[in-house]
């Protein structure tokens, strides 16, 4: 999804208000308001407010399946490959700390791509389930239910922006700390 210059201040603008307000709390006048514009004119650029929920919802969960393709084409130990999903499904949640938020709590508020986001999110659960599987499988660990451990571990990495302050925390500190309570959590610690 190709934004224009005016589309993207639009779309950032509007994060920053769904985050403070809710996309429910927020209207196309408060919109324009904090884009110093009159509300009419905000519709030459954008169909509707639901639009911009669809570019965050959408544009993010392109990045989680772009950096999931990467994960799975790169040939590596099995359990390295676990570290590299963590790190890079972390990354995109780091580096998209409001987007994320919004994804995570406003996405049921698509109304009318509500069912191919719905399909999205399975999809690309249903792939990170797979590759899970695959890799408890080559390490020959035991996975008693790989919906509800691939759910667990995307539960945790999508809310991670909620334990850290921005300032405090460098993005390789939070990555490092997660990981370790994950792997750890799934496999033992097996420090050397």
């Amino acid at each position: 999804m190709e934004l224009k210059e005016k589309q993207r201040k639009i779309l950032d603008v509007a994060v920053e208000l769904f985050k403070e307000k809710g996309y429910m709390g927020s209207s196309v006048r408060d919109l324009a308001t904090k884009l110093n514009i009159k509300a009419a004119s905000l519709y030459a650029h954008i169909r509707s407010k639901e639009e911009i929920l669809e570019w965050i919802c959408f544009g993010i969960a392109q990045e989680f399946f772009d950096e999931l393709q990467e994960v799975k084409n790169t040939d590596i130990a099995p359990r390295e490959k676990l570290n590299l999903l963590l790190d890079k499904h972390l990354s995109v949640v780091l580096k998209n700390r409001d987007v994320t938020h919004i994804y995570s709590n406003e996405w049921r508020h698509l109304e009318e791509k509500l069912p191919e986001f719905v399909e999205l999110r399975k999809r690309y659960q249903q792939e990170v389930e797979k590759l899970i599987s695959e890799i408890y499988t080559a390490e020959n660990w035991e996975l008693k239910s790989p919906s509800f451990t691939t759910r667990f571990i995307l539960h945790t990495l999508n809310n991670s922006y909620f334990w850290f302050k921005r300032s405090s925390d460098s993005t390789d500190e939070i990555t490092d700390e997660i990981r370790e309570k994950i792997l750890f959590g799934l496999i033992g610690n097996q420090k050397n």
